[in-house]
């Protein structure tokens, strides 16, 4: 299988994002992707709290998902698109991913389950509990081209989503992202790199780049990494197209190597306290 990242700089309005990330989708298949990844909130990045809400579709209207529908259809690709902002009710979003079968059909959907809660320093601060709905349900989906486990951004802080993914049979382990510039540049390869090697999975994790319409500055370097946690590709901090070849036999391979997937032991744990 051959699967493209793509790397976006999404503004803060949906139709001209969509038609950005199409002519890139169109670009990965023409380049020979069977299978295509987006980064999170691939068509709206809006930090603007009051205007969000007007902005953006519940599922069924989202004119953003029917045109990435009809897109995987027409080139025959697995698109995975890697977080919509998605509205469940009046005043509440969900980060909601997808996984568009060659026919166009919804093959799976994913709401992004942990919610980025942070206050990073210098006036930068995160709340997303207060206008996203967190997600309840895990998603292992398998398909032709591969078993895989779907998760969002701040997703990737939590090891124990993905060893629970792996042990029900994800090979390809999606881990999407808008991630800031500073947790970036701390952060972003080391547990990306993890995640591979904790779980004998490849990562595909597509990402945005660059400084947003909207003042908020994404890390870029969307990541495809081997099962034994090498870099396979790396896409830098432009916008565009980075390719990555997946042979899933080499998930057996470290698997085999490092068993640590049936080494899993149940424990009592013990807390003391020494004065």
């Amino acid at each position: 299988m051959r699967a493209a990242l793509i790397q976006l700089n999404t503004g803060n309005e949906v139709l001209p994002a969509v038609d950005a990330a199409e002519a890139l989708i169109r670009e990965a298949a023409s380049g020979g992707a069977d299978f295509v990844t987006t980064p999170e909130t691939t068509h709206l990045m809006e930090m603007n709290r009051k205007v969000v809400m007007d902005k953006v579709f519940y599922q069924d209207e989202d004119p953003g998902l029917a045109r990435f529908r009809e897109l995987a259809a027409e080139l025959g690709v697995w698109l995975h698109i890697g977080s919509l902002i998605t509205k469940v009710a009046e005043d509440r979003l969900a980060n909601r991913a997808h996984l568009i079968a060659p026919s166009g059909e919804i093959a799976a959907s994913y709401d992004k389950m942990h919610m980025f809660d942070v206050d990073l320093g210098g006036g930068e601060v995160y709340r997303e509990s207060t206008l996203y709905k967190p997600g309840t349900e895990a998603h292992v989906v398998k398909t032709p081209i591969g078993t895989f486990g779907i998760s969002v951004c701040y997703d990737l802080r939590f090891p124990y989503l993905y060893r629970a993914m792996a042990d029900a049979g994800a090979n390809i382990m999606l881990i999407p992202a808008a991630f800031t510039k500073p947790t970036g540049e701390a952060h972003w390869h080391t547990l990306q790199r993890a995640r591979a090697i904790e779980t004998g999975s490849f990562v595909l994790a597509a990402a945005q780049t660059g400084h947003h319409a909207t003042g908020r500055d994404t890390y870029g370097h969307s990541l495809g990494i081997s099962p034994w946690g090498e870099v396979l590709v790396d896409g830098g901090t432009a916008v565009g197209v980075s390719y990555c070849d997946i042979d899933l036999a080499k998930v057996a391979e470290a698997r085999q190597k490092i068993p640590s997937l049936t080494h899993t032991r149940t424990f009592d744990l013990k807390v003391s306290e020494v004065s």
